[in-house]
């Protein structure tokens, strides 16, 4: 690529970049790229798989004015990177890293300690992620508006909790497959400040313990327009049309299938659905 080679030439002025699925890019191509660009602001290196820690050492010495960062299935990425970009890019704002499932929560106490400025974290299919982490980082980012934790399978009601007394902005959260949230955890959001006067979208597929019970807390918030409830098998119809009396412009997307599947007809296996709600 000709402007990794002569990086001096014609590229100083530029701020929003977007180098997604170039999967031959390595660090050194990023280093080429950072020396003669150091504007950036958007950077989205979203499926560079081959982008190692070296290359985001890179971003952090040259890239100071960057806010948001996509580092979508960068899988080599770890908790050295991150930690290295969140001390050079303190005016951080988007971060994306789901699918990056080698980080732990010494990325969230980095985020937390030198990035307030954070308003939305993707952080979907990092399994190693805890309570403990999530906590110091709503304690030092008080500006989030939008949280993608899908399939972050070890936080709790906890993290809700903190997320509830420290982040008032809060407009979007996706707790899909995080199978250990339950009602209580719900009743802290929904009774909280960004529950009750942000909270737009809330993603609960897979929440095996969430329960119409958590239906009747989210009649708090009156901002709501979307819930998804896909496979939460304790919520019912019921459940669904009591929110819906109560919030008539909220969406509400589930389906429910079979606890266990029924036997096969002639030979097939398909898993059938005994009710399809989207209302």
């Amino acid at each position: 690529m000709y402007f990794f080679n002569s990086p001096s030439e014609g590229c100083r002025n530029l701020e929003h970049l977007n180098l997604s699925w170039c999967d031959q890019i390595t660090k050194d191509g990023i280093e080429a790229l950072v020396k003669g660009c150091s504007g950036l602001k958007a950077l989205f290196l979203r499926g560079c798989t081959q982008l190692e820690d070296e290359a985001l050492k890179h971003i952090q010495n040259h890239c100071h004015e960057l806010s948001i960062l996509n580092l979508q299935s960068c899988t080599q990425i770890s908790d050295e990177g991150i930690v290295k970009i969140c001390r050079g890019c303190h005016r951080l704002q988007s971060l994306c890293v789901s699918g990056c499932s080698n980080l732990t929560d010494a990325s969230l106490t980095a985020l937390g300690l030198n990035c307030p400025r954070l308003k939305i974290l993707e952080a979907a299919r990092c399994s190693h992620l805890t309570d403990a982490g999530f906590t110091l980082l709503a304690r030092n980012c008080h500006e989030l508006e939008k949280m993608d934790l899908e399939e972050c399978v070890l936080i709790t009601d906890s993290t809700l909790i903190q997320l509830s007394i420290h982040c008032p902005k809060l407009q979007a959260l996706s707790l899909s497959h995080c199978e250990l949230i339950t009602d209580d955890g719900i009743l802290h959001l929904s009774n909280s400040t960004c529950g009750q006067e942000r909270l737009q979208v809330l993603e609960l597929d897979n929440c095996l313990l969430i329960t119409d019970v958590t239906l009747e807390h989210l009649e708090n918030c009156h901002n709501l327009e979307r819930i998804e409830l896909y496979d939460c098998q304790q919520v019912t119809r019921a459940g669904i049309k009591r929110i819906r009396a109560h919030l008539p412009h909220v969406k509400v997307h589930a389906y429910f299938a079979p606890v266990t599947p029924p036997p096969s007809v002639g030979g097939s296996g398909q898993r059938l659905c005994r009710c399809c709600i989207i209302l």
